[in-house]
């Protein structure tokens, strides 16, 4: 029932929000809307999606990639940085302008939100929607790690002579976590409720759920969602510093792995109720959330609160772990990190279950990791192409659980995320067809 999914809610943290443009009596028309609501049967579609990092810019590229196996990872050459390792840049970021009216919004983070917005006709996909429930009824959730703190680095590296800020970096709307939640509502237009939420790496796998409960509960008809982060000095140093950070590409579930490579990604969906959107091919089956707080940064050795997310996540799907066809796995790398998320799925899932990480396309891109690998999901449902773990040669046989190495042909029904974040934030999605 739906009630298992709203027990999600209070798994949820780190979010900063704007609420603007709903009235409470725009939010259920019918007592057949109340009545789908407490019954659980309400069906929310995935009406569109796009995903830009450096793996490629749009759907295209991505899928190119993947197919190819060539991995968007380049050596270090972030300006002013020092630490030996492989990151995930995209090419020409530095030369993207926001446009005139977004001035006042300019930062790295910002400029990769508008780039990736611009892909496979994600806006007029968006416009499809909005024309038909109307600005106010379409909300935004994005998610972020560190949103514009690259731009606040810029501002205290540039102070003026007195210890001031310098007039072009005064900008408040871009100095804070709620900045792509912002952005993206004044770049779309969007008057529905606006929310940022930063729980570390689950942070744009939990838009899913907010944006669930937002539908499910009527204040909105639909939900722009997404995640951005982009590169900086503080996540570089700052993983480097907790000795996580790989000289080398990235090797997710490989016996000889040594940390992992950061990346950057900006990735977007249009969840709505399936009436706005029949021709949907997706449905946001379930999700679930949990915080197990074992750790600051390490997760729980067995994978005890990744389990409780993936056992919420099934259960507001209404599915048994064997109905699952593959997992996209968090697999970021880390020694710790890969073994626990083994654990967790080996006590749950058959062997036969296609399992693997992307991460090795893209690097970890923090908190676009949850709608990135998302996106990459959704595509590879699309597409029957399930995409390998790029970079495991030998996987570890202290795994509990098998690793897809090579890119499998295969029709998937049901299909999983995973999403774990330091302090314990984990989040959980599955999504299925909507045909079926």
């Amino acid at each position: 029932m739906y009630h298992s999914c709203d027990s999600n809610a209070a798994a949820g943290s780190g979010i900063l929000h704007t609420f603007r443009g709903f009235r409470s009596d725009e939010s259920l028309k019918t007592n057949t809307e109340i009545s789908a609501i407490r019954g659980g049967w309400m069906r929310i579609v995935v009406s569109a999606c796009t995903a830009t990092s450096a793996a490629g810019k749009g759907l295209a590229e991505l899928r190119r990639s993947i197919v190819e196996r060539n991995s968007g990872l380049r050596h270090n050459d972030l300006d002013n940085c020092a630490i030996d390792t492989w990151i995930g840049r995209i090419s020409g970021l530095e030369d993207t302008n926001l446009p005139a009216r977004f001035r006042n919004l300019d930062s790295r983070n910002n400029r990769l939100a508008w780039m990736g917005l611009q892909q496979d006709g994600f806006l007029t996909s968006l416009q499809k929607v909005v024309d038909r429930v109307g600005s106010g009824r379409v909300g935004v959730v994005m998610g972020t790690s560190t949103s514009s703190i690259g731009r606040t680095e810029e501002a205290y590296a540039s102070l003026e002579a007195s210890g001031t800020m310098a007039q072009n970096y005064r900008q408040p709307g871009v100095h804070n976590l709620h900045s792509p939640g912002i952005f993206v509502a004044a770049a779309t237009g969007l008057e529905g409720p606006s929310v940022t939420i930063s729980t570390a790496c689950s942070s744009s796998a939990k838009v899913f759920a907010t944006a669930s409960r937002w539908i499910r509960h009527g204040v909105a008809d639909a939900v722009l969602v997404g995640g951005v982060d982009s590169l900086c000095l503080s996540t570089l140093y700052g993983f480097n510093s907790l000795q996580l950070v790989s000289a080398s590409q990235c090797r997710p579930f490989d016996v000889q792995r040594d940390g992992i490579n950061i990346g950057e990604a900006a990735g977007f969906a249009v969840l709505a109720r399936e009436e706005l959107a029949p021709d949907a091919e997706f449905l946001l089956l379930g999700y679930g959330e949990s915080s197990d707080a074992w750790h600051m940064s390490h997760p729980h050795p067995e994978g005890t609160g990744a389990l409780l997310a993936i056992d919420r996540a099934l259960q507001c799907s209404r599915l048994e772990a064997r109905d699952i066809d593959y997992i996209n796995m968090h697999g970021t790398a880390s020694r710790a990190n890969d073994l626990s998320e083994t654990y967790a799925l080996a006590e749950r899932f058959p062997q036969r279950t296609s399992a693997s990480s992307s991460k090795g396309w893209t690097g970890h891109t923090l908190g676009a990791a949850g709608i990135l690998e998302a996106v990459i999901t959704l595509d590879a449902m699309k597409q029957g192409l399930v995409p390998g773990t790029l970079n495991c040669e030998t996987p570890d046989p202290e795994f509990r659980f098998p690793v897809l190495k090579e890119n499998l042909r295969r029709s998937l029904r049901y299909a999983m995320t995973s999403s774990f974040g330091f302090g314990g934030n984990n989040a959980v999605l599955i999504f299925g067809r909507a045909g079926e």
